[in-house]
């Protein structure tokens, strides 16, 4: 009879175990189900979405996104979260149109926003300028008016240059022009995309200085659920291990830091350098929440492409192997919106 109680407690743990792996999903499925709406709710719920970037990398969890939008779950989500590429993809998410994610794998997108001849006409080499004015506001028309509306909220976070810290733009979103400039200074990376972008005197650069996984800022706004969209797979074992982190940032990391982001507040400089020890701390703690969530509080449940998925650098623009990314990541939300209860 003892070793039966014990089986049975074992039983049970795994059982509350699993019931907390799946709150996310539980939470979207009965969403779904009652066909409940952003500014409606009766649930009390607050679920969000983080979208990861990366640059071009960022096609994978546009893939996610694509996905999400396609199964009839954009609507179950109280607000998005982008850092760098990821707030491209949110916005483009809550436009009204966002079978347009898939244009991430189109040719034209990339020439768009990574252009090597920039650098004979003095120009970045990543132009969110020609990317954000030129390419989605006259050509694959981005609905800006659209995203304002919208009762799910998009929150494209940058990092303020004189904080050095992970700045949530939602409240500077009163009209295209600054929704533009957000988007612009959520991406805008250091050396390569050019100077900080300035929205009422402040000045941003790309997110990922500061918040490269944007689940934290969901949570301090008071998430219930948050599913995150990964760009990147589980890093090697090296790229995390302590001995790595403690040996610092990249000698490129602190040639930037020297140079570019000279003329800063030293607390800009510093949190650029420390990204690599917050991208392992971020791991460990999406890790959790993976492995064995809280029976309380927040629930997070991240979302990686699968161990197949093509490796896309921040600067590629092989159409071929942008669609076989954008599939990938189509796959991996797939995969997930088929354990729906």
């Amino acid at each position: 009879m003892e070793r039966q109680d014990d089986t049975d407690a074992r039983d049970g743990r795994d059982r509350d175990r699993g019931c907390g792996r799946d709150r996310v999903l539980a939470a979207l499925a009965e969403r779904r189900r009652t066909g409940s709406r952003p500014g409606e709710r009766a649930d009390g719920l607050r679920i969000a979405l983080a979208v990861e970037g990366g640059g071009m990398r960022g096609i994978i969890s546009g893939g996610m996104a694509l996905a999400l939008h396609e199964a009839g779950l954009t609507g179950a989500f109280d607000a998005v979260y982008g850092a760098s590429a990821g707030a491209l993809t949110g916005a483009w998410l809550l436009s009204g149109d966002a079978g347009q994610l898939a244009g991430w794998a189109d040719a034209e997108y990339a020439r768009a926003m990574v252009r090597p001849g920039n650098v004979l006409r003095g120009r970045p080499v990543v132009d969110l300028d020609h990317l954000v004015e030129h390419l989605y506001a006259h050509v694959a028309r981005m609905d800006f008016d659209a995203i304002l509306a919208n009762p799910t909220t998009l929150h494209p976070l940058a990092t303020h240059t004189r904080t050095g810290a992970s700045t949530d733009l939602h409240p500077l979103l009163t009209d295209p022009v600054r929704l533009r400039l957000a988007l612009r200074a959520s991406a805008a990376l250091p050396l390569l995309a050019g100077p900080p972008v300035e929205i009422d005197g402040s000045h941003y650069y790309d997110a990922g200085l500061a918040e490269s996984v944007p689940f934290r800022t969901a949570l301090a706004q008071g998430a219930t659920h948050v599913l995150v969209l990964r760009s990147r797979g589980p890093l090697p074992a090296a790229e995390t291990a302590p001995e790595t982190v403690a040996a610092g940032p990249s000698r490129g990391s602190r040639l930037i830091a020297r140079t570019v982001l000279r003329r800063y507040p030293a607390p800009l400089r510093d949190s650029y350098l420390a990204r690599a020890e917050r991208l392992r701390a971020d791991e460990e703690a999406l890790g959790r929440h993976d492995l064995a969530p809280p029976a309380a509080g927040p629930a997070v449940l991240s979302v990686r492409p699968g161990p197949d998925a093509p490796r896309v650098g921040r600067l590629a623009r092989d159409p071929v192997l942008l669609r076989a990314a954008l599939e990938a990541g189509q796959a991996a939300m797939d995969e997930l919106i088929a354990r729906l209860p």
